[in-house]
């Protein structure tokens, strides 16, 4: 199973190591791309290699897509090639995590209309505007999109995150989805 983390420069560095991490740790290979393959730095200075250009990536090869905040979203949000994978992830019924400014790239791609999510506070008026049902809590979940607001909602967006990964491996894995946890 491989999830796919996307971002760019000056972005929110918990929020692209941790996920990553955690992915890991349960054993999911995790690749991460951006506009270009190089590293990405974070906007408190930790450097992330990236694996694949946005052009590269194919979404049917990965379980989850993650969308982490900072500065990067604006960026990520302008490449046409990135809103094209964040709607085959919601369109495939694939899990979608974003924290913190990680919606304004679902919000580019017209994604949220009518979806219940959550953001980081000062982008709350743009979900809104985009016709999400903005829920100021650390964690929304809304059938295979899960959104948080900040670092301090890690233990609530990754447990939920993995909750919905653990289901897309159960079908994976089982016809019926007997056995399944």
């Amino acid at each position: 199973m491989k999830a796919l983390i996307i971002s760019a420069d000056k972005f929110e560095d918990s929020e692209v190591l941790v996920p990553y991490y955690r992915l890991q740790e349960a054993g999911i290979e995790v690749v991460v791309a951006s506009m270009r393959r190089e590293v990405i730095k974070g906007l408190h200075g930790y450097a992330v290699a990236v694996d694949r250009t946005l052009a590269e990536v194919d979404p049917d090869e990965y379980a989850i897509l993650v969308l982490p905040g900072g500065k990067a979203p604006a960026a990520v949000r302008e490449e046409d090639k990135a809103l094209e994978i964040a709607r085959s992830f919601v369109d495939g019924g694939k899990p979608v995590a974003a924290i913190c400014h990680g919606p304004q790239i679902l919000i580019s791609a017209g994604l949220l209309r009518g979806r219940r999510a959550t953001c980081y506070r000062s982008m709350a008026d743009e979900l809104i505007a985009a016709g999400a049902n903005y829920e100021d809590r650390e964690v929304v979940v809304d059938g295979n999109l899960v959104t948080s607001r900040q670092p301090a909602d890690f233990p609530a967006f990754l447990r939920e995150t993995m909750k919905l990964l653990g289901t897309v491996a159960c079908r994976l894995t089982s016809n019926n989805g007997s056995g399944c946890w």
